[in-house]
């Protein structure tokens, strides 16, 4: 028998929506939390982003696994007093409205904390409860705009987009770290505590290394696609089947293994331009151009077995279609009301097996069995 999740017996009762609140609520469901999702009458409205999982959308299933659903409206005094029964027994909760909206219901998370010490409160925003932006809608790509992350992610032509809800991802995710580290406090003396986390916020810390560049140099990070700023050859070069490999040079020893065995160039590394990695990097369209004629003679296969001969670190420019058949790709299977969905695992791996995710809710399928539960 395997023995129980973590989080076995813990409660979080979650009003959320979209993205960012349902990763760290999803994550504490696949430890063995209990989770309560409330929902508007209409639903959460990522249920209507697409219908590519057999009608059902993508990034629902994704996030909410092994979750109950409770259709509540707060404009009502029994289901108000309602969701006060749940808080009062809960170990945490979440939000994502917009600032001050559950404050202006009576939910406010200092006002929780205060009727359940024991509550830990994450009130998750686009850029914080404070200051000329609290207000600001923050959906996903506004926010890699305003961060600068648009501006370090693309080609030279122009900012490019992260092609996923990558702020709201690293919110919830960081959110989700924060109340493990809460509930071990609590564990040490008994109460709880409040947690807030912006997208904004998440992407900043992200954000680190070419912010802290900048400020070093003056320099706004160049945007140069599949390749490094600081480094050459290090980047995507097309096979003579149409396959784009990514190389990673790292010191001198590999570059002159990439001219030795791959290239068949031996005396490249000897040449003007070609010496060291500051020439190679003053020199990057020469030197592309050179490592690039070498690719573009080899098939894929070909230059998958000189790359591994010379011991070079490469990878496939995959696309999705690459992705849904790669090798390393290890999926699990969630319950929907439509059936079986196969997902991409979570990462973490357990050296006590694979856990078992829970299904994923239809609109309102708790409501009776909760509100029968919770009844006054």
């Amino acid at each position: 028998m395997k023995p129980g999740k973590p989080l076995d017996g813990l409660l979080v009762i979650s009003m959320e929506q979209a993205v960012a609140a349902p990763t760290c609520s999803a994550k504490l469901a696949d430890a063995g939390a209990r989770v309560i999702k409330i929902e508007r009458a209409e639903g959460d409205f990522a249920r209507k982003y697409d219908a590519a999982c057999n009608g059902l959308s993508t990034y629902f299933v994704w996030l909410n696994r092994g979750k109950e659903s409770l259709t509540l409206d707060l404009k009502d005094d029994a289901d108000k007093a309602l969701l006060n029964r749940l808080i009062a027994k809960a170990d945490v909760f979440i939000q994502n409205f917009a600032p001050g909206a559950l404050a202006r219901a009576g939910f406010a998370s200092e006002t929780l904390r205060e009727k359940n010490p024991r509550l830990i409160t994450v009130d998750i925003s686009g850029y914080g409860e404070e200051g000329e932006y609290a207000k600001m809608k923050a959906y996903d790509l506004l926010v890699q705009a305003e961060s600068g992350l648009a501006s370090v992610t693309g080609r030279a032509e122009g900012p490019g987009r992260v092609g996923f809800s990558v702020c709201d991802i690293a919110c919830g995710t960081m959110a989700h770290a924060a109340v493990l580290e809460a509930l071990i406090e609590r564990g040490m003396t008994g109460k709880g505590k409040g947690i807030s986390c912006s997208l904004f916020d998440g992407m900043a810390d992200w954000m680190n290394v070419p912010l802290l560049y900048f400020e070093g140099t003056g320099k706004q990070p160049e945007r140069i696609g599949l390749a490094h700023p600081s480094i050459c050859p290090y980047g995507a070069f097309e096979t003579a089947d149409g396959a784009l490999v990514l190389i990673s040079i790292q010191n001198e020893r590999e570059w002159q293994r990439l001219c030795a065995v791959f290239l068949e160039e031996p005396d490249l590394p000897q040449r003007d331009g070609y010496r060291s990695n500051v020439e190679r990097v003053a020199h990057r369209p020469m030197v592309d151009a050179h490592v690039g004629r070498g690719f573009a003679r080899l098939t894929r296969t070909e230059c998958a077995a000189k790359l591994n001969a010379a011991g070079i670190a490469y990878g496939f420019v995959n696309g999705v279609d690459g992705l849904s058949q790669h090798p390393a790709l290890r999926r699990v299977t969630v319950a929907t009301e439509v059936g079986p969905v196969a997902i991409a695992a979570p990462a973490a791996r357990f050296s006590d097996g694979d856990r078992e995710l829970g299904p994923v809710p239809a609109l309102g399928e708790h409501d009776a069995a909760i509100r029968a539960e919770f009844a006054a």
